[in-house]
């Protein structure tokens, strides 16, 4: 899944993390960003998978549930029983998920592996409001020095959404 070993550890270690047994964190997936993910990563410990998309007809092996978009997934997890279960909500990709991620009241944080390379790509992580989402300095649990594997650079990289702003775009 990824070229940097110790930044695949990193994901794991994050989306994996929870504060108490029986609890789990939810991983919100879109379709494409889903089936590129290798089969022998699966099953992830102390999580619940949300595959997003408008063509399949169920959830494909692996994952827990299957939603048209976004903001059902989150329904999903806000409403018994998984409100009970649920204690975190990640957004692995792709960049439609990450934008109505990011547009939506409950995105607090943005954990970003920032590679110091340049590749050629055609799928990226969008662009969002800097004002809006703050880098942090420092940020527990985050290693804050640039890190190199296979003679690429990156540095891992928190962004906090400011106290009180509320995207006007959500709906």
């Amino acid at each position: 899944m990824s070229v940097f070993r110790s930044e695949f550890q990193y994901f794991l270690k994050n989306i994996t993390g929870v504060s108490k047994p029986g609890k789990k964190n939810m991983l919100i997936w879109g379709k494409r960003c889903w089936f590129s993910s290798p089969e022998d990563m699966f099953p992830v410990a102390n999580t619940l998978h949300v595959v997003l998309s408008n063509t399949l007809e169920s959830a494909p092996k692996h994952a827990h549930f299957l939603r048209t978009d976004f903001e059902s997934a989150v329904l999903l997890a806000s409403q018994p029983p998984l409100s009970d279960i649920v204690e975190t909500i990640w957004v692995v990709g792709g960049t439609r998920v990450y934008k109505d991620a990011m547009m939506h009241p409950w995105c607090d944080l943005i954990f970003l592996t920032n590679v110091m390379a340049a590749f050629d790509c055609d799928v990226f992580f969008p662009e969002f409001d800097k004002s809006v989402f703050q880098l942090q300095d420092k940020f527990d649990g985050v290693p804050s020095e640039i890190q190199e594997e296979n003679g690429i650079r990156y540095k891992f990289e928190v962004f906090k959404k400011k106290d009180g702003h509320i995207e006007k775009n959500h709906g």
